[in-house]
């Protein structure tokens, strides 16, 4: 396999388990997904996360709410809280000077401590979409560590 275009590691101030539901339940993941002022409409997002699933949304540009890019995910390894990795087809209609893509990505969970987790993303696609892709993932995850810091995790008793 090619080396990755993109590959880096990111720690969250957050458990492994709350980094995962962050990317695996849609009610997490619309909240904070994509560039800064895209959105993702609730309803426009459907998620079957286990290998061989799926994950679908739409995503609304800020500055041009006609550019609506459409993601699909052939999932092809999830491990439960660990392990997120497949195929993204990218197309709709999308901003000007991109054409549909499709994208191999693999997203690794570590539990650095209970209450910390880091990321490993990598992601082989396009060489043109390297420099704007990871500015999207910057940008996505500077949203989730603020959601991430919102969260009250509670302790160990007031668990059990």
């Amino acid at each position: 396999m090619t080396p990755p275009q993109i590959d880096f590691s990111r720690t969250f101030n957050a458990p492994r388990d709350l980094v995962y539901r962050a990317f695996t339940d849609p009610d997490h993941f619309t909240v904070w997904w994509g560039p800064s002022g895209n959105t993702v409409p609730r309803d426009e997002v459907d998620f079957d996360i286990r290998t061989g699933g799926y994950q679908r949304w739409t995503e609304v540009a800020a500055n041009d709410p006609t550019v609506r890019v459409q993601v699909h995910v052939d999932l092809n390894q999830v491990s439960d809280g660990r392990l997120l990795a497949g195929v993204m087809h990218v197309n709709g209609e999308l901003p000007d000077g991109i054409a549909p893509f499709e994208t191999a990505f693999r997203i690794e969970f570590h539990e650095e401590s209970p209450t910390r987790t880091r990321l490993q993303v990598r992601q082989w696609l396009p060489a043109n979409l390297t420099s704007p892709s990871e500015q999207g993932w910057k940008q996505a995850f500077t949203k989730l560590d603020a959601i991430l810091a919102k969260i009250q995790i509670p302790s160990s008793n007031e668990r059990n």
